[in-house]
């Protein structure tokens, strides 16, 4: 199984971007992982958020196959335990699903049409993140899943 994490507009903060890239490095070991950053909407400051979330959603849209397995990070998703989240990846590994997406949206969050194309939404917290550092929090989590799945010790009880 393949993972690819979309994710709408560029990381600003250098710290963040060196946390993401040592995460992008470590998962490598366990899968095919890659990701791809969608460019932020022209002009983003002259229009509305419902206008952004539609036009980011149609780039999002478009980088996903119809026999993707889509997962939404999303703050109004499911919460799951770590090793729940472990269970989750294990399940879509055994059933076959040859890619499976994760996609961040935007500052807005993501259109109707993402929010309803996604077979399963999750959300990291109840607290709210900035869509940046939900990439960190996330490539984490995502790295945690693996080690939990492979009986490394990482992830402790």
């Amino acid at each position: 199984m393949k993972i690819l994490l979309l994710m709408v507009g560029k990381t600003s903060e250098q710290w963040l971007q060196e946390g993401v890239a040592q995460y992008f490095q470590r998962l490598k070991h366990y899968l095919p992982f890659e990701t791809k950053i969608l460019p932020d909407v022209k002009n983003a400051g002259k229009r509305s958020p419902h206008a952004l979330k539609q036009m980011e959603g149609r780039n999002i849209l478009k980088n996903i196959d119809s026999s993707d397995r889509l997962i939404l990070l999303d703050e109004n998703g499911k919460h799951f335990s770590s090793r729940d989240f472990a269970g989750i990846i294990e399940k879509q590994m055994i059933s076959g699903v040859r890619r499976l997406v994760f996609v961040i949206g935007g500052a807005w969050g993501v259109s109707e049409e993402v929010f309803k194309r996604a077979d399963l939404k999750v959300s990291l917290s109840r607290m709210t993140f900035s869509h940046q550092m939900v990439r960190l929090i996330f490539v984490e989590q995502l790295y945690r899943a693996l080690t939990i799945l492979n009986n490394e010790p990482y992830h402790h009880d």
